[in-house]
């Protein structure tokens, strides 16, 4: 008994050691050694086609988004001169200092929607306005200098060009007036820099107006999450077609909070047309100060109904004054279409081409009088120049 009890302690002794050996020296060995805990997973053939889940926007995003640019702008920073630069010792020791340090420039970003394979960009006018040097970058990696076409600061929109020698990807407008309130958009652009990014929402709202943006709002208002850097990005519909151009957020943080506004592609597609034919935007203008007629100023008017546009001012020499228009006349038709309020007065007098005439119904009084007003050109804003 003695003997077997010897037997095992030095099986055990030579087994402990010849392990310590391996574990010292070949610890790959024991690790082969020991059984692999087996998870089952189920995993898809491969070369499988996968096409998109069900509800997905996937093939809208990837149709919209080669054509949709990060814009990157720069121009020469002022630096404030120092007073110590205006006394003659110090500068004949230490030399004169330019007034504006080249090196200085400050720097800016945006997006834009390339709109044509000619190489036509649309973008906002505030992401351009104050630059001396635009350069856009496409989705792909490609940079180009880009060129000013023209610029409409009345509805913020401005028209690039880029110069490439391969044909350039080019989004598709989608229908005119096609979109519906409940409607889904997808928001295309650069926030924050951080590079191109989808965002999802719904169409919240139409003709979205009198929010002090621009002088032309027709806004399409929508829950995408819109930020900075966004601005001159593509809004698109479920099948990946521009329905707008991303332009201004509601915030009080500077981050989105569900209400963003886009200028509809009705009105960046005639903008954009008419810089490209001529590098302006040409819009028929009467001379005349309009606001909203309420109830109440209807009432005291004597009128039964609170349609049209109130005249509250009239330039002295304008066509208006010309056509005989007065302060207190409502204009309540425009070549024989209805005028329901001053933002539609507002669109339709800029839709006329300035030098024809057109012919205003108003009520004055108890009349309703035909004037004849001969269509100047709009005039551009002093601070818009």
């Amino acid at each position: 008994m003695r003997r077997l009890w010897l037997i095992f302690a030095q099986a055990v002794t030579v087994s402990v050691a010849v392990l310590f050996v391996l574990n010292t020296l070949k610890p790959e060995w024991l690790r082969n050694a020991t059984p692999a805990a087996v998870v089952a997973i189920l995993e898809a053939p491969a070369g499988a086609e996968r096409g998109p889940a069900a509800g997905s926007y996937a093939p809208a995003a990837q149709q919209s988004m080669p054509a949709v640019v990060h814009i990157f702008t720069s121009k020469a920073g002022r630096s404030q001169r120092h007073p110590l630069f205006d006394d003659p010792v110090f500068r004949h020791f230490f030399g004169e200092r330019p007034e504006n340090d080249p090196s200085q420039r400050e720097s800016g970003l945006g997006s834009g929607v390339i709109v044509s394979p000619d190489g036509y960009v649309l973008t906002n006018n505030h992401v351009i306005e104050t630059a001396d040097a635009i350069e856009i970058a496409l989705n792909d990696g490609r940079k180009f200098a880009a060129k000013l076409i023209g610029r409409d600061p009345e509805t913020d929109l401005a028209v690039l060009r880029i110069a490439s020698d391969a044909v350039l990807p080019a989004i598709t407008f989608s229908a005119t007036d096609s979109l519906a309130v409940g409607d889904v958009v997808l928001a295309i652009g650069n926030p924050f820099g951080v590079g191109q990014t989808v965002t999802m929402g719904i169409v919240s709202a139409l003709g979205r107006s009198q929010l002090g943006i621009n002088t032309f709002e027709n806004y399409i208002q929508t829950d995408a999450a819109i930020n900075p850097g966004n601005s001159g990005g593509a809004l698109v519909d479920s099948a990946g077609h521009l329905v707008g151009i991303n332009t201004a957020i509601y915030s009080r943080s500077g981050g989105s909070l569900g209400i963003g506004f886009a200028i509809p592609v009705s009105i960046a597609r005639s903008v954009l047309e008419q810089i490209v034919a001529t590098g302006e935007v040409v819009r028929g203008w009467v001379g005349v100060e309009i606001q909203d007629l309420t109830p109440e100023l209807a009432e005291s008017f004597g009128y039964r109904d609170a349609v049209g546009a109130l005249i509250a001012g009239v330039l002295r020499g304008s066509p208006a004054d010309r056509g005989g228009v007065r302060p207190g006349d409502v204009l309540i038709a425009l070549d024989g279409q209805s005028v329901r309020d001053p933002r539609a007065m507002l669109d339709m007098v800029a839709a006329l081409p300035p030098g024809k005439s057109a012919v205003f119904r108003v009520r004055r009084g108890a009349e309703e009088l035909d004037l004849t007003v001969d269509v100047g050109r709009r005039p551009i804003p002093a601070a818009n120049r």
